[in-house]
């Protein structure tokens, strides 16, 4: 049982059959199958502080890393030869010096300097993170009396990266959803908590730090010893540490947390990647000679004498090294071929061992011969049939992968795989035979099962307890497919090792051993044993969630932030993690640790492949935020423990999916990539370009703000906001604002709402979508375009002041829209903007996010300027059909005196939508419309003309009359089609009707400016 110091759940070491990893000398690393425990108990560790960062490192660091990443941005500028505006942007960018960080770490950036002239993403993104945390904006906000906020508590535990690891792009993911979330929440004032932390990983970690601690040094973790051994491996915890901040994660790093921190081989068998082979392959093996290659996929055959007869029994295998460990052959009861040999013995030839021929139905009489050869210390199998028949089980292998004793003196301390070729006297024959070779999915190694004492946990009690918890609804899992998996999972829960033959890890607590019939004093050590082994690593981390807490102690953390709000990760290791801490937390807290899990897609390359460095699509996020040119993305690749073939195909793959290297997309773009192709699905296939898009996106944001504050004059706050127009602290509208106004407050509102909306449903890729198309297509295209007219210096006062005002609230209220998924480029630009008088906030971050107000509501100017609009994009496409550029004569006729007004009083903004455009007239008459134009329907009721005369060939327009008007006869034909059935009218609901009944309008509106347009032209062309 464990017990002592540290307790842990309860459970029973038995000796079990496991697979190992027999390979290299210098790493050992196995893996272990289920057998049956008995019942478990359960207890709870103890817990120490969290492990030091690398702070004061962090601001050289930037700086270097500012610089290298300017160096990148020179080095990787490619233009066009022979274009001379290129060619003078790029003489101009390698003027620019490099950026350099010359905030002090800790302290605010100076805003009192102009803007710059271009984004730079490097540049922005500087100094901010280390300004956040010096402010504790990233400490869970409380009220006076250190409780949390009424408004609520949303609490993230992040799941530790490996420690050994550099964060990849789905780290990246993870990151980039969880921070969204917890800004968010935090923007909603809610008290939050990001707790960061890393994972000892305990398999994957030894391995990576074996093989490059062998690569640089040619020694082994032997050579070390463990406590040396154990230091290389926390060495690697800073460049993690610096990737986190560097993406932006408002981490409490007060509260840092490692797996490996004391708790306040042996492989499980979901470990283990089968290779799958067609037949006779020939295969390098880990730990031999890169030139030697062994023999897979076949069956041989080979003959065993019976005892006291000259006839032979042939058995077949698949690995036939494994016979020095034979102690039995076993053959089916009704095989005929074999029913005079039931109860006789074979005899093995090296090791005097007599082996008895059982029969057992399990044996499969039509493979190979129909005798099987039994390894019960060798084969899962095996294992069984030793079990059931009580055979001797005799471990010949050494941790090493070398023979042992037992396997005789001829084979003592050779190689497992070179006892293969040996030539036994034995031989049969040999046949190609499709298999699948077990591979450690950690170190890919060949991995053999080998006898080993494990301990166990009972999972099926805590699996019932977990899904009816599940189903009452304490814990939500999306997307639903992964909820389907959760389920289908736990019902077939098995049995868990949770002890690994490793040197990196927790050590399994001591036990006592207590022995029938006798006393003994527990106090003199002498039947308490320490355990060699560590625990598996899950079991490590399924404490997570609460001993980051402070857990098993009743700190103030536990009583507060648990259970976590979220669990977000990937839907690859809802198994291997979530359902452990599920099981534990339930177990030794009473709750679930988590209301609900998320689980986010895998990240494949623009291929659809999985990332692999041997594919060379690893990607680095640093990477993507600072560029690479692709020499550089080369080397890197010899920075890790890839052998020289693995990195020329590694290059390659570089060389076809990065020709020009990786551009410098910077961490907001990367961000809000990654929360874009967020929608629910299993795979992301990621494309950098697009990452690049949205870097220009960034560009956009940065350059509309920058323009936007040139409307701002020096008066705009603190006279023109609290006197002229008596705005509130809550911003509400005047009433007094132009229709434009009113349709960007009533867009900005809807982008709020939705927003909103599709965060607390976790739909990424809506919420992006949203805020993306109101900065772009509704806050740039349409009102800092439309409102120039509003701040000309010949308007009223009163006018120019509220579009000022206006325009500064959807910068100030877009800022924050977009701060969760970008949380650089929106401090910067909302540390821009002037500040109102009774409004303190020192930060974006901490601002409170916009939500759905109803006085920002104007549905009917809404559906009035979206008319207006609809006027505006059937001109520019006029104008474009036309390849008109300048002097545009637009005349609009509407047949309402509704609308007639509406067009009126939107001339100036419509002018200045439309570029090009000189003139806009509203006609009641389309009898005093001009000849010679250029025609389009908006609705059934509104045209627009754009004048054409003497600029285009008129027989082709003719033509183009001629062909719409047809399509436009097909469409009014269909449509009457329909409205003219006997029963549509009691059939058919009346929205459709209503809708049918609008179209068929328009139609013949159409029609009939097309027919008038044609007219029109015919004439021109017989004049």
């Amino acid at each position: 049982m464990f017990i002592a110091r540290h307790r842990y759940l309860v459970t029973q070491k038995v000796r079990g059959l496991s697979f190992h990893l027999l390979h290299r000398s210098h790493s050992t690393r196995p893996l272990a199958m289920a057998t049956t425990p008995n019942d478990p108990g359960l207890v709870t560790p103890e817990s120490d502080g969290p492990s030091k960062s690398a702070a004061k490192k962090e601001a050289k660091r930037l700086e270097k890393e500012a610089k290298l990443a300017a160096k990148h941005l020179k080095q990787a500028t490619n233009t066009p030869a022979g274009e001379k505006k290129a060619k003078a942007d790029k003489e101009k960018k390698e003027q620019e010096p490099a950026f350099v960080n010359t905030t002090p770490k800790g302290e605010k950036k100076d805003m009192s300097q102009p803007m710059a002239s271009g984004y730079n993403p490097i540049a922005v993104e500087s100094a901010w993170y280390d300004w956040w945390e010096a402010q504790g904006f990233f400490k869970p906000q409380t009220t006076e009396n250190g409780e949390t906020k009424p408004e609520g508590v949303f609490v993230v535990p992040m799941p530790p990266p490996n420690v050994t690891g550099s964060l990849h792009i789905g780290h990246a993911l993870t990151i980039a959803i969880q921070d969204c979330l917890i800004r968010w929440n935090r923007m909603l004032g809610k008290t939050t908590l990001f707790v960061p932390g890393f994972d000892h990983a305990g398999i994957s970690t030894q391995s990576v730090v074996e093989k490059r601690l062998y690569k640089a040094e040619g020694k082994t973790r032997h050579d070390l010893g463990r406590e040396v051994f154990l230091g290389k491996v926390m060495d690697y915890q800073a460049r993690i540490t610096n990737q986190l901040r560097r993406l932006g994660g408002s981490c409490d790093w007060d509260r840092v947390a490692f797996t490996m921190s004391p708790l306040n081989t042996t492989l499980s068998n979901l470990e283990v990647d089968q290779k799958q082979l067609s037949g006779r392959t020939l295969l390098n093996v880990p730990g031999y000679d890169a030139k030697e290659k062994f023999e897979f996929g076949v069956i041989t055959s080979f003959a065993y004498q019976i005892e006291g007869s000259d006839e032979r029994i042939v058995v077949a295998t698949t690995r036939p090294e494994t016979m020095l460990g034979d102690t039995a052959i076993a053959v089916h009861q009704d095989d005929d071929r074999y029913k005079h040999l039931h109860g006789k013995f074979a005899i093995h030839p090296f090791l005097n061992r007599r082996l008895p021929i059982i029969v057992d139905e399990k044996v499969d009489k039509e493979f190979g011969t129909g005798a099987v050869k039994i390894t019960p210390a060798h084969d899962p199998n095996d294992y069984e049939v030793g079990v059931c028949h009580g055979l001797e089980f005799i471990n010949i292998l050494n941790d090493d992968g070398t023979f042992n004793e037992n396997a005789g003196e001829e084979f003592k301390g050779m190689k497992r795989f070179h006892a293969r070729r040996e030539d036994l006297g034995l031989f049969v024959e040999t046949k190609d035979n499709a298999m699948q070779i077990p591979i450690c999915s950690k170190s890919g190694d060949i991995i053999e099962p080998v006898l080993k004492p494990q301990w166990w946990v009972n999972c099926q009690p805590l699996a019932a307890e977990a899904i009816k918890r599940t189903r009452a609804g304490e814990l939500s899992i999306g997307p639903k497919q992964s909820e389907a998996d959760w389920y289908r999972w736990l019902e077939n829960i098995q049995d868990w090792c949770i002890s690994r033959q490793l040197w990196w890890g927790h050590r399994c607590p001591a036990y006592f051993v207590q022995i029938e019939g006798e006393v003994i004093d527990r106090n003199d050590g002498k039947n308490w044993v320490v355990d060699e082994d560590v625990l598996d690593t899950w079991f490590s981390s399924g404490l997570w969630p609460f001993s980051i807490l402070g857990w098993p102690e009743k700190t103030v953390d536990f009583s507060q932030y648990y259970p976590a709000s979220i669990l977000e990760t990937g839907w690859d290791i809802l198994f291997f993690w979530v359902a452990r801490m599920v099981l534990m937390g339930i177990y030794l807290t009473g709750q679930m640790p988590f209301s609900e899990v998320l689980c986010h897609a895998m990240i494949r390359d623009a291929h659809g492949r999985k990332m692999s460095k041997s594919l060379g699509n690893v990607i680095d996020p640093i990477d993507v935020i600072h560029g690479l040119p692709l020499e550089q993305l080369h080397q890197k690749l010899y920075e890790g423990n890839l052998d020289e073939k693995e990195i020329l195909k590694a290059i390659a793959g570089q060389k076809k999916d990065f020709p020009k290297g990786i551009p410098e997309c910077g961490t907001d773009g990367l961000r809000f990539a990654l929360c874009a192709y967020s929608g629910g699905g299993r795979d992301i296939n990621l494309e950098i370009l697009r990452v690049e898009g949205y870097r220009k996106f960034c560009n956009k944001i940065f350059n509309a703000t920058k323009f936007a504050m040139l409307k701002l004059d020096d008066s705009f706050l603190a006279r023109d906001i609290c006197e002229v127009l008596g705005f509130t602290l809550l911003l509400k509208p005047t009433g007094n604002e132009s229709l434009v106004e009113r349709w960007i407050l009533h867009k900005l509102n809807i982008a709020a709402t939705q927003i909103n909306t599709q965060l607390q449903e976790r739909n990424f890729m809506a919420a992006t979508t949203s805020a993306h198309n109101f900065w772009l297509y509704e806050l740039c295209d349409v009102y800092i375009e439309a409102m120039k007219p509003l701040t000309d210096a010949s308007v009223p006062v009163q006018t120019r002041r509220s579009a000022q005002q206006t325009l500064y609230t959807c910068l100030d209220h877009g800022l924050r829209l977009l701060h969760p998924f970008m949380p650089f480029v929106t401090e910067e630009l909302w540390q821009r903007l002037p500040r109102r008088p009774t409004d303190p906030t020192p930060s974006i971050m901490i601002a409170s996010y916009p939500i759905n107000d109803p006085d920002f509501i104007s549905s009917e100017e809404e559906k009035d300027f979206d008319v207006v609009l609809s006027a505006v994009r059937a001109a520019r496409s006029l104008a474009a059909s036309y390849n008109l550029q300048s002097n545009i004569q637009l005349f609009v006729h509407s047949q309402t005196g509704k609308e007639i007004d509406l067009f009126r009083s939107q001339t100036q903004a419509m002018i200045t939508l439309i570029k090009g455009c000189s003139a806009v007239n509203v006609i009641e008459d389309v009898k005093t419309l001009p000849a010679g134009c250029g025609s389009a329907v908006i609705n059934s009721t509104t045209t627009v003309h754009v004048l054409v005369k003497g600029l285009v060939d008129l027989d082709a327009e003719i033509a183009k009359c001629d062909k719409k008007l047809t399509l436009a006869r097909l469409n009014l034909e269909k449509i009457m089609k329909i409205v003219s059935q006997p029963d549509y009218a009691e059939t058919v609901p009346s929205v459709v009707q209503i809708s049918n009944d609008e179209k068929k309008k328009t139609f013949e509106t159409e029609c009939v400016t097309l027919e008038q347009s044609r007219e029109m032209f015919a004439k021109l062309a017989n004049s």
